[in-house]
């Protein structure tokens, strides 16, 4: 594809990428959303997967798949049958045979123990083409004491980390997940550092500082100041668009200059209670 075909195919799949996130408890047929692309269902298949690397249903699937995994990992009170019908299967039994051969665990046992290697190359997909043009908003961004959980190692495992995070918040009642605000302190690309040299902060305000514990949580403080400020809309998967806009297209031309601090993500709400497409973030990089 060349130029401004190339941006309209972009543009028309990310509408069915879309189209697809808001649907996925409904039937999801090639009909519709060929029509929601605008091209010609007797085109659509090879269309769609030239554009997402993989077939439309097992596309599908898959997603509804990563929704399903989100809530073993993240509700524990919601039933493996239950999630199951949500996600489309008929029973538990065909669930987990998918489940399974997807990312090589059943749902029961993921639940215990996640493993998140396999779960996270199933959904390494080809990258889609992003936008050009991203809003920039600076921000003055009040000191912010918050608990941290130190991610140290491969960023395949940061659900791994979030779910021992949640687990210590649940259990000591500091930084309530929805009071609190929830943030994330990006010290490295993901894709530029070696696994084991990552390093990421997954972070709750809290108004008091945290007592010494058992679970690695320690004590920072995220200092105020002006931010450049990108709302990410949608997946975590595509934020890193919106650091890389930031800093590689916005910030050569605002004469602004950085300040020693790494860029952050202050997360407005977060899965599993908001679902995927709806989530809201804010991508923030230190100005002095």
């Amino acid at each position: 594809m060349k130029g401004n075909t190339a941006a309209v195919y972009a543009e028309r799949f990310d509408r069915v990428f879309a189209h697809i996130d808001e649907h996925l408890s409904e039937e999801l047929s090639v009909e519709r959303l060929s029509r929601v692309a605008h091209f010609s269902k007797y085109h659509f298949h090879r269309q769609f997967s030239q554009f997402a690397g993989i077939s439309v249903a097992r596309y599908i699937q898959l997603m509804r798949l990563r929704r399903a995994s989100y809530r073993l990992a993240f509700e524990s009170e919601t039933s493996i049958l239950d999630i199951a019908l949500e996600a489309g299967f008929e029973n538990p039994e065909s669930f987990s045979r998918a489940f399974k051969k997807a990312f090589g665990q059943t749902p029961s046992r993921f639940r215990r123990a996640a493993d998140w290697r396999p779960w996270t190359e199933t959904y390494r997909l080809p990258r889609r083409e992003r936008r050009h043009h991203m809003d920039v908003t600076v921000i003055d961004f009040p000191d912010t004491r918050v608990a941290v959980l130190e991610h140290r190692g491969d960023p395949a495992l940061i659900n791994a980390s979030a779910q021992r995070f949640i687990e210590w918040r649940k259990s000591t009642g500091f930084s309530p997940i929805a009071y609190a605000e929830n943030l994330g302190i990006a010290y490295d690309d993901p894709a530029t550092t070696p696994a084991e040299r990552f390093r990421f902060d997954l972070c709750g305000s809290v108004t008091t500082p945290v007592p010494d514990n058992d679970h690695g949580v320690v004590n920072k403080v995220i200092p105020g100041g002006r931010c450049a400020m990108v709302r990410h809309h949608g997946s975590h998967d595509r934020i890193a668009d919106a650091a890389y806009y930031l800093y590689r297209e916005w910030l050569p031309e605002s004469g602004e200059e950085l300040r020693d601090f790494p860029l952050f993500f202050h997360y407005r709400n977060l899965m599993p209670e908001t679902p995927e497409h709806e989530l809201v973030t804010d991508v923030c990089l230190p100005l002095v």
